[in-house]
């Protein structure tokens, strides 16, 4: 996932909207959201058939919901690499990155509850966390896209630069996240895109694969939509929370 987007506001009816939006070599298996894990049955969300775990993860009833973000930083040797989509499901379970996280390439990972928004950020030798303030926040590789600051990738910068006045001026309502997380008619190509598409000269395709946009009530999740075509306005559908 490349960019999460959240929208934070603890005195309305719904506090917290997060989108996830995931780019991936498009050949990368995965099965959309749904109850993929018996260990942690009240957890929703979509399953990555390479290594089992998942981007976003919810929890309807406590509300809960995270996702992560890779990283910059220096790669763990693959014999002892363990997967960052376990991180969604220990967050959206209650718990918290602590402990050894040598085994984990770096990572941003975001999580969600009515009463605040939480960012942990681990660079390969120092976590930091720090708790998101009202209003709208944009998480891209490089970390916290900062209002008046540029990302270390340009290309991350125009997207920021483009998208954000749109989310903050947006209505809290699902439907209008929704139109802008259509991509807001940008070609893939375009350095401000949030909808993207690279193919490489060996033939794979790296883009985005899907997105995700979740609420949070003050006392259960109000809604999970999926779209597995982004661009696409009819192609979004809900998740079932029950």
């Amino acid at each position: 996932m490349c960019t999460a987007i959240v929208g934070y506001d603890p005195r309305a009816r719904v506090p917290v909207f997060l989108a996830g939006v995931r780019d991936e070599m498009l050949d990368r298996a995965w099965t959309p959201p749904a109850r993929h894990w018996p260990g942690r049955p009240g957890l929703i969300g979509g399953r990555d058939e390479l290594a089992g775990g998942t981007w976003l993860a919810a929890d309807p009833v406590a509300p809960r919901v995270a996702c992560v973000l890779n990283g910059r930083g220096p790669l763990v040797p693959e014999e002892r690499r363990r997967s960052r989509g376990e991180l969604p499901l220990l967050i959206a379970g209650g718990g918290e990155p602590d402990g050894d996280l040598s085994r984990y390439d770096p990572f941003h990972l975001i999580g969600a509850e009515p009463a605040g928004v939480r960012l942990w950020s681990w660079n390969g030798e120092r976590l930091t966390t720090r708790a998101l303030d009202p209003g709208v926040h944009i998480v891209v590789n490089s970390g916290l896209a900062e209002p008046g600051t540029r990302c270390d990738d340009d290309g991350l910068s125009a997207r920021v630069a483009h998208f954000r006045p749109l989310f903050e001026a947006a209505p809290r309502d699902r439907a209008s996240w929704r139109r802008l997380l259509d991509g807001d008619g940008l070609d893939p190509a375009d350095p401000r895109a949030l909808i993207v598409r690279r193919v490489f000269g060996d033939g794979r395709v790296w883009g985005t694969t899907s997105i995700s946009l979740t609420t949070l009530g003050v006392d259960a999740m109000t809604g999970y939509d999926f779209t597995a075509a982004p661009a696409d306005p009819a192609a979004w559908r809900p998740v079932p929370l029950s």
